[in-house]
């Protein structure tokens, strides 16, 4: 059985290091995709400060299907290339947004919505799987070092499905 320990850190970088340790335990012999999306974002949502939704996003067709999330009901799917999560998909490259209303074409699933970070999720074949989705109700609450946090975390996920 997995238990989360409180991660007493002082700096993103070693609140990021120990988040992503805890990770690779939650997640460690376990390859269901479901199972780690949902567990993967209830870990993350209950020890990160200040966000107000996190989630998954699967490539579905030509766009995004909402997966496993903690937070309130979300948008069920995206075109690819619209919104945050449709960028981050068609570009393959992270998403800090610290201001979603100056985002073009921002996807408003919670009008509290102030900032956003999203991370594509690519296979080790080249193929999308999805993108990492996190919102915050705080004006620019994601940073560099939230960027390389959570790109960690991500290839942790994408590690534990191999």
């Amino acid at each position: 059985m997995f238990e989360a320990t409180p991660i007493a850190a002082t700096d993103k970088t070693t609140l990021y290091r120990e988040l992503t340790s805890q990770t690779g335990g939650l997640l460690h012999g376990e390859t269901n995709l479901i199972a780690n999306a949902a567990n993967f974002s209830a870990l993350v949502f209950h020890t990160l400060p200040d966000i107000s939704w996190c989630g998954f996003y699967f490539a579905d067709g030509d766009g995004l299907v909402v997966g496993p999330f903690q937070g309130k009901p979300a948008c069920v799917r995206i075109a690819r290339g619209r919104g945050v999560c449709g960028a981050a998909a068609a570009s393959r490259r992270t998403q800090v947004v610290p201001d979603v209303t100056a985002f073009p074409g921002h996807i408003y699933c919670d009008g509290a919505a102030r900032s956003e970070i999203v991370v594509p999720l690519v296979r080790a074949d080249g193929t999308l799987l999805g993108v990492w989705d996190v919102d915050s109700h705080s004006p620019a609450r994601f940073d560099e070092a939230d960027r390389s946090g959570m790109e960690a975390l991500c290839a942790q996920f994408l590690r534990a499905l191999v």
